[in-house]
């Protein structure tokens, strides 16, 4: 072999050495990137993923955010009884009251018998007139005894606002994809979805509805009784001395039934019992005279 021969064997061996030398960083870069592309891709997917939690886990109650007590959506419910002279002119007052302080009377239940009379107003009163409204309550006669108690729903109005604006987001999607609907199967399907997802929007908004009513408007009970009314929560003595009222007043009943039961035979006892007294009387009589005498 010459030299030029054996010059372009090594050019060639260099260059054969060169691509494999090549190859193997090629593959070697590919095996590294390949690890690197899929750690991405999982990346992508959980980053996807946390970006598609809220929306999916609409149901999860959202936490309450840290606000002052003025900003905070509570329920206040109270009840209070008072005994007054007059009922209806105490009733005619709590009416001027609550539409003076910008609420309505939402019930009014009045008894009256045996010489005593009773009335069960509830009112409903802006939240913000709630105190004031109570205490003027209590001073329309002698309070007997008031009760107040409140709920705080703050955590409850912003889970309803959260799945409120993810349901309302679910239903123009699904608006959207009725009217790109190609086919009837797929009209059908989505019509069907749109429904129930419109369905569940209404129902998370009267919920809605029902909490601002609640937190806007309170409700107080209002009791209402007359001195010789008795109160229907249980004042009456325990004990002995429970028992003995208890047995005086059946006694008092037994009586006045047993009464009640002789007034109404008394007019048939004077029709028919005096003519029969007389008959057996006569009779009586009668055979005495008949009656042969013994020697």
């Amino acid at each position: 072999m010459n030299k030029r021969g054996l010059t372009a064997a090594l050019l060639a061996g260099l260059m054969l050495a060169g691509c494999g030398a090549d190859n193997s960083d090629e593959g070697t870069t590919s095996s590294a990137v390949a690890p690197q592309a899929a750690r991405q891709d999982a990346a992508g997917g959980a980053a996807e993923e946390k970006a598609a939690a809220p929306a999916a886990g609409q149901n999860v109650p959202a936490e309450a955010p840290k606000l002052a007590v003025d900003q905070r959506s509570i329920v206040y419910t109270g009840s209070i009884t008072v005994r007054v002279d007059d009922v209806t002119a105490a009733s005619a007052q709590v009416t001027g009251i609550a539409t003076g302080s910008g609420g309505f009377v939402s019930g009014d239940e009045r008894t009256s018998g045996d010489g005593s009379a009773s009335a069960n107003i509830q009112l409903r009163i802006p939240a913000d007139k709630f105190t004031s409204v109570v205490d003027q309550l209590g001073k329309l006669g002698k309070e007997e005894s008031r009760g107040i108690s409140t709920e705080d729903v703050t955590e409850q109005v912003v889970d309803l606002d959260a799945r409120i604006a993810v349901q309302k987001a679910r239903v123009d999607s699904g608006r959207r994809l009725l009217a790109e609907a190609k086919s009837l199967n797929d009209l059908v399907m989505l019509e069907r979805e749109v429904a129930t997802r419109e369905s569940d929007l209404a129902s998370l908004e009267a919920k809605k509805r029902r909490l601002d009513d609640l937190t806007a408007l309170s409700t107080i009970t209002v009791v209402l009784l007359d001195p010789a009314a008795v109160r229907a929560d249980g004042d009456e003595p325990t004990g002995f001395l429970g028992g003995l009222l208890g047995g005086w007043n059946a006694l008092v009943l037994s009586m006045g039934v047993l009464l009640t039961v002789l007034g109404a035979l008394l007019p048939w006892v004077l029709a028919i019992g005096l003519p029969a007294w007389a008959v057996v009387v006569a009779v009586r009589r009668y055979r005495r005279r008949t009656a042969p005498t013994t020697p």
